[in-house]
């Protein structure tokens, strides 16, 4: 029988899931045309299951300190993970996004390997794909890697051909704006990943880790001294019904021009919207938001830029303050641009990378203390993944739109996901229902925020 031992970081994932906060990442990809059930069957048969830990189950130590496997499942049936649904009439994105709601607060079945995809066989003309993966068998960056290499790029191409390396998805999070990852900064996070034991049983391997710069320690630091994140209505007790809703298509070359026109990135236009979304929401529930500022908890990819597809979780978290009390667009875009410029040359990532590996490895008690300080330091979980740039298919099936969720860590209630994909992006939004029951308010003020930064450039193009 198979057998592989969790990493740290991937135990950590695991043991951090409660009824009320699943440690899952939910991908739905819709389609204009239908996809068969036994084409999708084949798909996950000839591209998914070739990665071991779809067919392998997790496998409790006999105590907490213990160490987890994933091991072969004896009774595996690849059934038992694709189901087929039809959403109640008039099956269009209202229903979809009711549905996916539904799954996100339900769990993952822990007596079978932590995946399953649900098709829905009607959606509009065509229709939608919902995948469900648990976050110890990968990371996002690593799962949407996966469920990218589930498609083509051409309608015709056989099962039996790899994907093209076309579908590699970079960094994500905010990898495009921290680039100094230095050899350094490698040789860190390798040792934040593989030493947490060690360092457990020999304190005089913290001493090696010190040597590789006062800054680590700086902002090991700032991480854990920085003052809890304010309080507002994102934040609070967690339920176990989540809400999730998503944007329509924005052309991609709008945001590109907006960007040219403020001087800011594709990132700083998109989080400068959704800033000032959140801030419309707060206000219109009658909460001050004069001068407020709260935390995004933003993960960055750790894993070389061309690698292959790797299972596992390795990436680590920056905290970016947003200042949802400025109600200006353009004074918000250029402090959120600020802001994110202080954080290039940050090892922030790396600390909390060693925080989560360390977590993987402390006594239950010890692992909710920590918890409880990502919990207390933001609000919200934030993250962004450049898809294909071109026209994908699966099964032959043209795919319309992707959007993903990760998993609120830390128990926070608030996520905002950012995907790009053929020339479009989409917003999407997951809340706890008894925080914030209406998501698509959040979606409604990201257009009309997004159609008023709009207006600079066509103020621009007319001069």
């Amino acid at each position: 029988m198979g057998r592989e031992p969790l990493s740290n970081v991937d135990t950590a994932w695991l043991r951090m899931e409660i009824p009320t906060n699943l440690m899952m990442i939910s991908g739905i990809m819709t389609f204009s045309e239908p996809l068969s059930y036994e084409r999708l069957l084949a798909v996950v048969e000839k591209r998914l299951l070739i990665f071991k830990r779809f067919k392998r189950k997790v496998a409790a130590p006999p105590t907490s300190v213990g160490q987890y496997y994933f091991e072969d499942d004896p009774n595996f049936d690849i059934r038992l993970h694709l189901h087929r649904v039809n959403l109640p009439a008039p099956a269009d994105h209202t229903a979809l996004q009711d549905f996916v709601s539904e799954m996100m607060s339900k769990p993952l079945d822990m007596t079978k390997p932590l995946w399953e995809f649900h098709l829905i066989e009607q959606y509009g003309e065509g229709s939608a794909l919902l995948g469900r993966m648990h976050h110890s068998i990968g990371d996002g960056i690593a799962l949407i890697r996966v469920l990218l290499s589930m498609t083509d790029d051409k309608p015709d191409t056989p099962l039996e051909i790899e994907p093209p390396e076309i579908k590699r998805t970079g960094r994500g999070g905010l990898g495009s704006m921290i680039r100094k990852a230095t050899k350094t900064t490698l040789k860190m996070a390798d040792m934040a990943l593989s030493g947490g034991q060690e360092i457990l049983q020999d304190p005089a391997r913290l001493t090696e880790l010190a040597k590789l710069g006062a800054s680590g320690m700086a902002a090991f630091g700032r991480l854990t001294l920085r003052p809890p994140d304010a309080r507002t209505l994102f934040k609070g007790k967690l339920g176990v019904m989540k809400r999730a809703a998503w944007s329509q298509p924005i052309p991609l070359a709008d945001v590109k021009r907006l960007g040219k026109v403020t001087d800011g990135t594709v990132n700083d236009v998109l989080l400068t919207a959704m800033t000032g979304a959140l801030r419309r929401y707060l206000v219109a529930k009658g909460e001050d938001v004069e001068g407020l500022n709260f935390r995004a908890v933003i993960p960055v990819n750790l894993r070389p830029l061309d690698g292959p597809i790797e299972l596992g979780n390795k990436f680590g978290l920056v905290f970016l303050s947003l200042p949802v009390g400025i109600e200006d667009e353009l004074e918000r875009l250029w402090e959120l641009k600020r802001r994110m410029d202080a954080l290039k040359d940050t090892p922030e990532a790396v600390v909390a990378l060693g925080i989560l590996n360390t977590m993987g490895i402390v006594p239950t008690d010890l692992e909710n203390v920590l918890v409880d300080l990502f919990e207390a330091k933001a609000t919200a979980v934030m993250t962004n993944v450049p898809g294909p740039r071109q026209q994908i298919y699966m099964g032959g099936i043209p795919v319309d739109s992707i959007m993903f969720w990760v998993p609120q860590s830390g128990r926070l209630g608030l996520g905002i996901s950012i995907i790009s994909y053929n020339d479009q992006v989409w917003m999407g939004v997951a809340t706890d229902d008894g925080l914030v029951p209406d998501p698509d308010i959040i979606i409604e003020n990201f257009h009309v925020e997004f159609d008023h930064m709009m207006k600079l450039v066509y103020q621009v193009e007319e001069e």
